[in-house]
């Protein structure tokens, strides 16, 4: 059995280690430092992604997506003997086109995604 005198002695031993993860976790675990981003848009490539993020989904991007569906699917049916490399390519396509076309519709039908209000606190709520 562990006398108090035995756990004093493995405290003083392992003093700095034990020290320096309790300030670790105080740092890392303190509301203050839990800084959050609220939007981005300082980095090199959020304009060019916002740029395909808007050709992808707008009004264009479905007519082209239709035609897109209805050109794979008439090489698919009528292609006759085609080589399994072609169809596996004419499927690629299809499948990115059906993609870029889901996106576009559900954009066009309910034109953003969630939407988060902002409520005020309640006053019998916030500590002055």
């Amino acid at each position: 059995m562990l006398q108090f005198q035995d756990v004093r002695a493995v405290l003083r031993q392992h003093a700095p280690a034990l020290f320096t993860l309790a300030i670790i976790a105080l740092v890392f675990f303190h509301p203050t430092v839990a800084y959050a981003s609220n939007a981005g848009g300082n980095l090199p490539w959020d304009t060019p992604l916002t740029t395909l993020k808007n050709d992808i989904s707008g009004p264009v991007a479905l007519a082209i997506s239709l035609l897109g569906i209805i050109v794979c699917g008439a090489a698919l049916i009528f292609g006759g003997e085609i080589s399994e490399f072609i169809r596996r390519i004419i499927m690629v396509v299809l499948v990115i086109v059906v993609l870029v076309g889901a996106n576009s519709l559900l954009t066009t039908l309910f034109q953003n995604g969630a939407v988060v209000a902002y409520a005020a606190p309640l006053p019998h709520l916030v500590h002055q």
